[in-house]
């Protein structure tokens, strides 16, 4: 792939493939109607044009503001911003396993995992993804997904690709990775969710509103292990970033005599001892299921799978998962 391959290119191209399609429908379509309406002589009764929101194939649009009066009430609209989720949903597979850059389709939902079909990209060692609030893990969801583009579309356009991804994701946040870390962390769950129906395939594990620790795990590839490897290899760690942040923190304020850095200090100490203690509060759940060592039955389905992970061996439900009464199967 050429290195000036960008994500702009790519939609733009995109954009373009699905007009023409939506004109070429739309043509056909209302040609089938004028042949209809001679060869009945409906020329008095009906006419061949068919309205643009009655066209059954996508177009896309920079935003919703962008559609126009024609097209409104079609289910066929798609914004720049849901073709960039698309995008990450994609590279957040290829991350899982379940997509590869080497082969075409839909390459791993379980059984035998066969390495042979990641040349590439490499999928996650563990198949899990943490998404931190900031920048603290070599291998947290924003840097795999740096990786990513670097191999898809070149390392030369990597700040050009996010600043594009950022802008279509319109999120809050004081540069491009900010944005897009910020959208791991409240919607990329939510968007997955409605693009599988409340049927998750990526499991985002979540101690709470202090955004203490995070991390999508992928349906096919959990064993009992999972959630063991979860708790000693990712929680506990961000558990020793955070007593080690409070400690500069600390010493900043101890030491410092700028009256602005040390009033910074001191909100950002206060935010991390809250967050500390939501890791270690969470700790406590996770603990109980580390040890159950659950074991999944993929034929039950997401539902029951999604009670049955939350479920220790006591048959105790301990909440770990995001949005979890409105997934997971009611209790029989």
């Amino acid at each position: 792939m050429p290195k000036a391959y960008t994500i702009q290119s790519a939609f733009e191209m995109w954009e373009t493939v699905c007009n023409k399609h939506f004109n070429q429908l739309k043509a056909n379509e209302e040609e089938l109607n004028r042949i209809f309406i001679d060869i009945y002589a409906l020329q008095d009764e009906l006419t061949p044009e068919v309205a643009d929101k009655d066209i059954t194939v996508h177009r896309i649009y920079n935003t919703k503001d962008n559609v126009p009066e024609s097209m409104k009430g079609s289910n066929y609209i798609r914004t720049k911003r849901d073709e960039i989720v698309s995008l990450l949903s994609y590279a957040v597979g290829c991350m899982f396993g379940r997509y590869s850059l080497d082969t075409e389709g839909l390459v791993y939902a379980g059984g035998n995992w066969d390495e042979s079909k990641y040349n590439t990209f490499l999928p996650d060692a563990d198949g899990i993804l943490p998404i931190t609030d900031e920048e603290y893990l070599e291998d947290d969801i924003v840097t795999r997904l740096c990786s990513w583009l670097k191999v898809v579309y070149g390392e030369d356009t990597l700040e050009e690709n996010l600043d594009f991804i950022a802008k279509a994701l319109s999120g809050r946040g004081n540069s491009s990775r900010e944005i897009i870390r910020n959208y791991f962390l409240k919607d990329f769950f939510k968007d997955h969710c409605k693009i599988y129906q409340k049927r998750p395939i990526y499991w985002q594990f979540d101690s709470g509103k202090q955004n203490g620790f995070k991390a999508l795990i992928y349906l096919h590839r959990y064993t009992p292990d999972t959630i063991g490897n979860l708790r000693v290899d990712y929680l506990h760690k961000m558990q020793r970033v955070y007593e080690s942040e409070i400690g500069r923190m600390q010493d900043m304020i101890d030491h410092s005599t700028n009256t602005r850095e040390v009033a910074a200090a001191s909100k950002r100490k206060e935010k991390l001892q809250k967050q500390l203690k939501e890791c270690r509060d969470y700790d406590e759940m996770i603990a109980h299921l580390a040890l159950s060592r659950i074991e999944l039955d993929l034929d039950d389905g997401v539902k029951v799978n999604y009670r049955k992970i939350q479920t220790a061996a006591d048959g105790k439900l301990y909440e770990v998962l995001v949005d979890s009464k409105s997934i997971m199967a009611k209790e029989k």
